[in-house]
């Protein structure tokens, strides 16, 4: 298969036959720079352009070479397929004993298949859209599984050693106490510029998030400390020749990159001696510190409106993850309100219970042991290995 028209060696590939007249993959290259010219996110055209590789990978496996040759049938069947498909083992080989993909990571392949076809239907380069109709996996609505307490976020970030000689855990220090006191996600602390924070008003710009929107949040002074510390007496030692301008550095002098704050938050976990955080993925551990955030604000008081523009969510409805705790004073009220209560209770502690209902931190936390892993947008990259065009 060959490169892209362009494109260095080593550059990543374009799924599809170059060889085939009007095959896929023109029109895929065409559509991402269709994406990169509407201000699209890199992340974003990264996603597309692996989530539809998986789907013209599929398509040309049973001769469908061209955008014109697939029906409305071949994408449910597709669809099928996705709902099925088992991640590869250690292996390297597909098992019936795999785990299922995710609902996000099943919807993101359907989607970017829409995405394409209705593209390819505006442009006129096809007749109709035969995925108008294609559906979606219904939703599923889930609390974390794993929430920090107050104290265990304590215990995390007190378990960072901050008298290493390299002074990286400083550096550390600082990075987890950005994730908690703003609740940014994994992406946008790494992309942070050492101008974005404003120690003085406390404040951090957080520029291109999710949905390539900037926002302003604030930043607690015990964080920014830690950052004031960090960038006096560590920073300086790893700047390269050239200056960068990332505020969290990495050994090198280069930007911090994703992957690697998570293993390090990961670590300071098990440092911490955590043991119902032991299976925590680690592309999923620096969310614990984004759940954490949230919920923390949500039981002190913090209006709902609030924590959305903290935590830059467009809809809502993403948040409201977050208040289905409600239930928490539901089940207060119906052990004081129900007549099958326990005998022997008096009217006096009735009244008890009424001025001092059962406290909502406690109670979440006891409701949120049963529940299963939320899988986050940055998890959802890690379901399966690339392969080796994409």
């Amino acid at each position: 298969m060959s490169w892209r028209p362009g494109k260095k060696p080593g550059a990543l590939r374009v799924a599809g036959d170059p060889e085939t007249q009007g095959g896929f993959r023109a029109y895929l290259i065409e559509f991402l720079d269709w994406m990169a010219a509407r201000r699209f996110s890199p992340y974003t055209i990264k996603n597309r352009r692996i989530e539809l590789g998986y789907f013209i990978d599929w398509c040309e496996e049973r001769g469908l070479n061209r955008p014109d040759d697939v029906t409305r049938a071949m994408l449910e069947r597709y669809r099928q397929h996705v709902f099925h498909y088992r991640r590869k083992n250690a292996g390297g080989h597909t098992s019936p004993e795999g785990q299922p993909l995710s609902f996000q990571s099943q919807a993101k392949r359907l989607i970017s298949v829409r995405v394409l076809f209705q593209w390819l239907a505006r442009q006129h380069y096809l007749l109709f859209n035969p995925a108008s109709e294609l559906e979606l996996p219904r939703p599923e609505k889930r609390l974390p599984r794993h929430l920090l307490t107050i104290s265990e976020v304590e215990q995390i970030i007190n378990a960072i050693d901050t008298n290493y000689a390299t002074g990286l855990g400083v550096r550390d220090r600082a990075m987890l106490e950005t994730l908690y006191s703003t609740g940014m996600r994994r992406s946008e602390l790494v992309n942070l510029r050492i101008d974005d924070v404003d120690i003085e008003r406390g404040t951090v710009l957080i520029r291109q998030g999710k949905g390539a929107k900037d926002r302003m949040v604030p930043i607690g002074q015990r964080a920014c400390r830690w950052i004031e510390k960090y960038i006096y007496t560590v920073r300086p030692l790893y700047i390269d020749d050239v200056d960068s301008a990332m505020l969290f550095l990495a050994k090198h002098g280069e930007g911090m990159q994703g992957k690697q704050l998570s293993v390090i938050v990961k670590k300071s976990i098990e440092a911490a001696n955590l043991e119902r955080f032991t299976d925590t993925h680690p592309n999923a551990a620096c969310h614990l510190f984004r759940h954490a955030c949230a919920t923390h604000m949500l039981e002190n008081g913090a209006d709902i409106r609030y924590i959305q523009a903290l935590l830059g969510h467009a809809d809502l409805s993403t948040t409201e993850i977050y208040t289905q705790v409600s239930i928490l004073q539901l089940k207060a009220v119906h052990e004081r309100t129900h007549p099958a209560r326990l005998e022997g209770r008096s009217r006096d502690n009735d009244a008890m219970d009424e001025a001092n209902p059962a406290d909502p931190r406690e109670m979440l936390l006891a409701a949120l042991k049963a529940e299963r892993d939320v899988d986050d947008a940055e998890r959802v990259a890690a379901d399966a290995p690339p392969a080796a065009h994409r």
